[in-house]
């Protein structure tokens, strides 16, 4: 399949571009910068340079690649993260998935596109009420913090309009908090190191519960989806969800060089039992189930 990928020199764009590669699909990688242009065409994949808010390059862009699939996997968080900022951190995220949505989708309609698939974000999405078990049938937050307002709202637009889309399968790909190489919470990455220095607020004693995935299956779950998903939303986590106060022990004990979660891989739940995760633990192989049955 010939697929556009949007961010392919973030953080999930870096990993996913070498499994479509691998599961032989014809892969084009869209950047801002020259620099990831060059780490794209080593990667295997063709590289466009574009501007994701410039409506015309994008078209551009598209139209040359003209692929059957787009992936939009587009942020701009910043390196070292100011949890204080937060709503000003994720501004020019937030205008990535409504605006640069927008522009993806309008240049994807041009050229015969049958498949678009984009990043979501499960953390402090839902609503906060009923039991710790979440679903993508459990109902977002119509009134989240003020803080998180303006990514809450994005993201609703996003899925709201990737899964309403006419003429194409919309996917939303709802992902957990990354772990793993190149990310916030990788060796040397920014949480990882404001966590270890006691920089991020703990509230209510860390009891709250969060849903991770390592980056390296958030993108095998990304091909999979491509594949065989079936349009609607997906919550894309492990099994093996992390209290914050736990969290923030196991950053603090670590070296420089470790993840967070050094130890932890694909974890799963044994068969037939329910996850303990305070999302629903879906990621690939719901996406591949409901494929497969028509769900």
């Amino acid at each position: 399949m010939k697929v556009f990928v949007a961010g392919a020199g973030g953080a999930i764009g870096r990993r996913l571009l070498p499994e479509l590669i691998r599961a032989g699909h014809q892969v084009t990688g869209m950047t801002r910068s020259a620099r990831n242009a060059e780490r794209i065409r080593a990667a295997g994949a063709t590289p466009a340079v574009a501007d994701a808010l410039d409506k015309d390059a994008v078209k551009r862009a598209v139209l040359q690649a003209a692929p059957e699939a787009v992936i939009h996997e587009l942020t701009a968080l910043p390196a070292n993260m100011d949890l204080r900022r937060l709503e000003t951190e994720v501004a020019q995220t937030n205008r990535l998935r409504t605006e640069g949505l927008d522009n993806l989708i309008a240049a994807a309609g041009e050229t015969g596109c049958r498949r678009f698939i984009a990043q979501s974000f499960l953390l402090w999405l839902h609503a906060r009420e009923g039991g710790p078990i979440k679903t993508e049938q459990d109902p977002v937050d119509p009134n989240p913090p003020a803080a998180f307002r303006g990514a809450a709202e994005a993201l609703r637009y996003l899925e709201r309009t990737v899964i309403g889309l006419q003429g194409m399968t919309g996917i939303a790909l709802r992902y957990g908090a990354f772990y793993g190489p190149g990310t916030a919470f990788g060796a040397g990455g920014a949480m990882l190191e404001q966590v270890r220095k006691r920089r991020v607020p703990v509230i209510d004693g860390g009891t709250g519960t969060w849903s991770f995935i390592h980056i390296d299956d958030a993108a095998r779950a990304t091909v999979k989806a491509l594949e065989r998903g079936a349009p609607g939303v997906y919550n894309i986590v492990d099994d093996e969800p992390a209290p914050v106060f736990r969290m923030a022990a196991g950053a603090r004990r670590c070296r420089r060089r470790q993840s967070a979660f050094p130890n932890t891989r694909m974890a799963r739940a044994p068969a037939g039992r329910r996850s303990r995760n305070r999302r629903d633990a879906g990621s690939a192989r719901r996406v591949q189930r409901e494929s497969e049955t028509g769900a």
